[in-house]
């Protein structure tokens, strides 16, 4: 018994050692223009630990954006995800889940087996769509970074460095704002169960954090990527090599504080150029510009359901509502899909436009409502001078009242008069609630009714 005792705390000793001899490496910008404000051994290549969920979950939001799966796939769970070590959801071999709670459970519980079955999901394999991840990665100018897996568990070669990964950091939040709320959730429903934030303490505790992500291993020691936005500003600050949870949170801290100390109180907005779309290279899909119809499907077959529309139609609805999208793109789809029906997308699948004010054509989705279930209704929450003012009134209302507003479709219609914001595909008791309770906080609002 005196043996073991004696090895037992040895060991605990041999593994605080290596925690506490992981390496340091900070780096903190202002997260509107990219400016450095601080970094220690930012380029030092280290183990990012699940860190690396953020690019798995940017490949997914990007995924998602072009049409390679909807947040709606069901996802069948296969022997190597579910046979992964906690963090887990608890997926089991065989079972299917919505793409949405897998997002979830990575984003939020940090989830290994949720990581993979995204990236198989994705890509066929796991490492497909480490290839994938990395191609992303040197596409966003994270020269220094090479991965290996899509949860972060220490693997020969899976490296990073604090610069890449507060990079990537300033994609998740401009590239993706539609999704970058599910970093501040303390906790989220995950199909199976209600999971907590890892990163729940530090949202709780530092003004203005709202993310993104945690990470430990022991080669890695205590990681984050952490972001916070007070009035105008906006700060992200990166820790590699911490040696606990709670000292890692009170540098981070000490970091984001300086950071909005030394940023300017106004500056400019310079979003990071979005990198290029690479996710079938090497498949023999030609995607730019759909120049022509592709050979290779780029979303996976679904069953047809009721209330399918025919791609064709979607062309014709856009064509007769004068919807910006040329009749070429058009075409292009409907000869690429030869025809198949396809399930109508949910409204919170589809992307959103670009907050950019100059419009960026190829992110905008055509769809139609299903007229059944008699979600018919909408409501109008003001006229805009502008597609851009209007649309950033949209996002920030849905940000705000996500209770009823969850599951609409939001919509730019332009008038002689100007951009109307409208959320549409609700029924008329939705309209009305959703009416009331924007009002009870000073929003303009009023019903539309089924034209």
């Amino acid at each position: 018994m005196g043996f073991l005792l004696i090895a037992f705390v040895w060991l605990l000793f041999s593994a605080a050692q290596q925690v506490a001899a992981a390496p340091y490496a900070a780096m903190v910008i202002d997260a509107r223009t990219g400016e450095v404000l601080h970094s220690r051994n930012a380029d030092t290549r280290l183990h990012p630990a699940s860190l690396t969920k953020m690019m798995t979950l940017y490949i997914a939001f990007e995924a998602v954006r072009n049409g390679e799966i909807t947040l709606d796939t069901p996802v069948r769970i296969t022997k190597k995800a579910s046979s992964e070590p906690p963090s887990k959801l608890g997926l089991r071999t065989g079972q299917t889940i919505a793409f949405r709670y897998l997002i979830r459970a990575a984003a939020v519980k940090s989830a290994n087996d949720a990581a993979t079955a995204i990236g198989i999901a994705i890509s066929g394999s796991e490492a497909a769509f480490a290839r994938r991840m990395t191609r992303t990665a040197k596409a966003m100018g994270m020269s220094r970074t090479t991965f290996k897996n899509a949860h972060g568990l220490t693997e020969s070669g899976h490296l990073s460095t604090a610069r890449d990964m507060t990079t990537l950091g300033r994609h998740l939040l401009y590239d993706y704002p539609q999704y970058y709320n599910l970093f501040s959730r303390q906790s989220t429903h995950a199909g199976i169960k209600t999971v907590p934030n890892t990163n729940r303490r530090l949202l709780a505790a530092y003004k203005g954090a709202d993310g993104i992500k945690t990470g430990y291993t022991r080669a890695a020691g205590f990681n984050l990527v952490a972001s916070a936005k007070r009035k105008d500003e906006r700060v992200i600050a990166t820790v590699f090599g911490g040696k606990s949870g709670a000292s890692r949170n009170a540098k981070v801290a000490e970091l984001l504080d300086m950071g909005f100390r030394r940023a300017p109180s106004r500056a400019p907005i310079r979003k990071p150029a979005r990198p290029a779309y690479a996710g079938n290279a090497g498949l023999g899909v030609s995607v730019a510009g759909l120049s022509g119809a592709p050979k290779t499907s780029l979303r996976p077959v679904l069953r047809p359901v009721a209330g399918t529309v025919q791609v064709a139609s979607v062309a014709e609805t856009a064509a007769k509502n004068g919807d910006r999208i040329q009749n070429g793109i058009a075409a292009a789809i409907a000869a690429a899909t030869d025809g198949t029906p396809r399930p109508a997308a949910r409204p919170e699948d589809l992307v959103l436009a670009s907050t950019d004010p100059a419009p960026e054509p190829e992110q905008e989705v055509v769809t139609r409502l299903s007229t059944s279930g008699g979600h018919l209704w909408g409501v109008n929450v003001g006229r805009y001078t502008t597609r851009y003012e209007a649309e950033k009134v949209l996002l920030k209302t849905a940000l705000s009242e996500m209770t009823t507003l969850e599951g609409t479709l939001r919509k730019v219609n332009q008038s002689t008069r100007g951009f109307e914001a409208t959320f549409q595909g609700m029924t008329r008791e939705q309209a009305d609630l959703a009416c009331r309770r924007l009002q009870a906080r000073n929003v303009t609002c009023f019903m539309i009714g089924p034209s």
